[in-house]
């Protein structure tokens, strides 16, 4: 008897596995604010062809309630659509996914807003024909970036959603927090110039501006564990990613190495 129970544990144990469904992860890269060619209302169609059992947020805790509904943040595109979609269809869960106090982080380590006028900077010597020919080179490589980009931006969400979109993004942010400190760790000026942090201590601009390529890595690292952490606890079930979609190339990188051997798949909202 004993023997026969093991047997039928056994087979029920497969072919709960085998029958097992896997966990959909579609990451959506989205503008924030409303254009012609994407709006609340296009996402919100998408959201509805998808039909998500959970819509994550970029956001940390604080913009949700004890029980994740919306406080705020309710007039980007994500936050009218995932806000329209989560009223018509309640068993919607909401989730946010960011990294915890992000702006206060920046602002207190100093990242912020050296950032801003490092590159300003940089700009102000590109315009006044100050920087050496290869410092150029890479200055004016980064802003060439931002042009197919903006282009992409302009077309329908599957332009913007899609591995070669990935590709220039991967390329601008590259430049951004790894070329442009080859400017600002050889020149004086970010080495002179100086920034006061809420503490009241100084920091120079190079020093900020590698802590805000630092914080580039950390932030989107931390995001793809927190959609992992939330995906390996619902098993089975349909999640909706939304995030700008500058970030998609790099949280798309992480979720493919964290999910590698797990029930988990990747898809486009446009997959079938």
């Amino acid at each position: 008897m004993n023997k026969t129970i093991l047997i039928l544990l056994t087979l029920l144990t497969i072919l709960s596995c085998k029958t097992e469904k896997n966990t959909e992860i579609i990451v959506i890269g989205a503008l924030h604010k409303p254009e012609a060619n994407f709006n609340a209302e296009i996402l919100f169609s998408i959201l509805e062809d998808i039909k998500p059992d959970f819509i994550l947020r970029e956001l940390d805790s604080s913009s949700f309630t004890s029980d994740f509904r919306h406080k705020n943040d309710l007039n980007s595109n994500e936050g009218m659509a995932s806000e329209k979609y989560a009223q018509k269809y309640p068993a919607t869960q909401l989730r946010p996914y960011e990294f915890e106090g992000r702006n206060e982080y920046r602002i207190n380590i100093g990242s912020r807003p050296t950032d801003r006028f490092t590159t300003k900077l940089i700009d102000s010597l590109n315009e006044a024909n100050l920087l050496s020919a290869s410092e150029a080179e890479i200055y004016n490589k980064y802003k060439a970036l931002l042009e197919p980009l903006i282009i992409v931006a302009s077309k329908s969400p599957e332009n913007f959603n899609n591995s070669t979109t990935d590709s220039i993004c991967a390329e601008r942010q590259f430049y951004q927090y790894k070329m442009l400190t080859k400017i600002t760790n050889k020149r004086d000026e970010f080495k002179t110039h100086f920034h006061t942090k809420p503490n009241g201590e100084k920091i120079s601009y190079r020093d900020g501006y590698k802590l805000a390529g630092d914080f580039w890595d950390l932030r989107n690292q931390t995001m793809a564990k927190n959609i992992m952490r939330i995906s390996e606890q619902n098993q089975g079930k349909k999640i909706v990613v939304l995030c700008g979609f500058m970030h998609r190339y790099y949280i798309l990188s992480e979720l493919k190495k964290l999910t590698k051997g797990k029930k988990i798949v990747l898809k486009e909202f446009y997959e079938k």
